[in-house]
C-alpha cells in the first residue's frame, strides 16, 4: 500500500518563505538583475513552486500568486530597494552619513509630491545605470508624502 503525504498549503508556503526565498533574494540591494534572462531565471523558481499545488497548477501565474498571497520577485526587489532608501534618508543606517554617498537631495522647492525628492545623478556608462542609487530614485520620487513621513 502506497502512502501519500498531503502537504498543507501553509506548511509549503512557510518552507518556501523560510528556506528558498532568502536564497533567491540574497543581496538584492547590492545586486539586482537587470538582464531579462537573469530575471526570468530567478522568477522560474517561484513559478515552479506555485505549480506544486494541484488545485492551482493550471491557473495563470498571477492568479496563483494571489491565491497564495505572494508577490512577484520583481515587486519584492523594488520594495527592498525602497526600504533601503528609506533607511538612508532617515539616517537609520549605522555608518556616519551614507546618504551623501548614494543620493543628493533635490534643492528645487517647487516640486510636486513629497519633501524628500532626490536628484538622479547622470551616468554615462551602462554599468552605472543599474546601481542601487540610480535605479531607486524614480520609484522613491513617486511615493506619497505619507509614506515618507512614517
Amino acid at each position: 500500500m502506497q502512502r501519500t503525504i498531503i502537504y498543507k498549503k501553509e506548511i509549503l508556503l512557510s518552507l518556501y518563505k523560510t528556506l528558498v526565498r532568502p536564497l533567491v533574494e540574497y543581496c538584492t540591494a547590492a545586486w539586482s538583475p537587470y538582464y531579462q534572462t537573469d530575471k526570468i531565471l530567478l522568477a522560474r523558481i517561484q513559478h515552479r513552486f506555485t505549480r506544486m499545488f494541484p488545485e492551482l497548477k493550471f491557473l495563470p501565474y498571477e492568479e496563483r500568486l494571489v491565491k497564495l498571497g505572494l508577490w512577484t520577485l520583481e515587486e519584492r526587489r523594488s520594495r527592498a530597494d525602497l526600504i533601503e532608501a528609506f533607511k538612508l534618508v532617515k539616517g537609520l543606517v549605522s555608518d556616519k552619513n551614507p546618504f551623501d554617498i548614494f543620493f543628493e537631495k533635490s534643492t528645487n522647492s517647487h516640486l510636486r509630491g513629497h519633501s524628500w525628492k532626490l536628484n538622479k545623478r547622470r551616468c554615462h556608462m551602462d554599468l552605472r545605470k543599474y546601481f542601487f542609487s540610480v535605479r531607486v530614485v524614480d520609484r522613491w520620487n513617486t511615493l506619497p508624502q505619507e509614506a515618507i513621513d512614517t
